[in-house]
């Protein structure tokens, strides 16, 4: 007798779930497991042994959205771009809108900006002469980003919105927008930044 079925075609990530859910729990995939064990090493900034376990994992699985993601963000972080765009092509054609592919892509249009940015002491510099010189202060959101300072770099945003929202068709909210992607929507910076934006917006 027919216990379910599903009508039609479907991508083969929802193939392999809906005959895991017949044959009941079966526990982590060897690629699920490598995936966790990258995610604790770059979490400890742990690069190399992260990008082994997400490359492991590509091998194990190839085109999953986590292990693409997470070895690209491997290679953002240390500097080699042209690798993680090429990484970020592996991904499996259905999981092109994945949130761990969205976030690893805008992670790397963040580090491609950063490349072109000035010195930040002389982008703070511009900003005490001038409170209102929104350029000097979207470049010194990217610049502080590009070290490492979510917090700062969305505080310098906020203070563009406040000032002038339409500056440069909305340039500061949609840079935020991308920073709470490349952030990940459960990261302090983005749970903060997004309420402090609303209330902005429609206060």
């Amino acid at each position: 007798q027919p216990v379910d079925g599903f009508m039609g075609a479907l991508p083969e990530s929802q193939i392999k779930a809906f005959i895991e859910s017949l044959a009941g729990d079966t526990g982590p995939s060897p690629a699920e497991e490598l995936i966790g064990l990258g995610r604790e090493a770059y979490e400890a900034g742990d690069l190399p042994r992260a990008a082994q376990a997400f490359a492991q994992a590509v091998q194990e699985e190839p085109g999953h959205p986590a292990a693409v993601g997470g070895l690209a963000r491997c290679y953002i972080d240390t500097g080699d771009l042209e690798r993680a765009r090429q990484t970020l092509s592996l991904v499996r054609p259905d999981a092109r809108n994945d949130p761990e592919i969205a976030a690893a892509e805008a992670a790397l249009s963040l580090a491609e900006k950063a490349g072109d940015l000035g010195d930040a002491g002389e982008l703070k510099a511009r900003l005490e002469k001038n409170p209102k010189d929104h350029q000097a202060r979207f470049d010194l959101a990217l610049a502080l980003n590009a070290r490492g300072d979510k917090e700062g770099a969305v505080d310098e945003l906020l203070i563009i919105v406040e000032y002038d929202r339409n500056w440069n068709d909305e340039a500061a909210r949609k840079q935020l927008v991308e920073f709470f992607e490349a952030y990940g929507p459960k990261h302090e910076a983005t749970l903060s930044g997004r309420r402090r934006l609303s209330s902005i917006l429609f206060s």
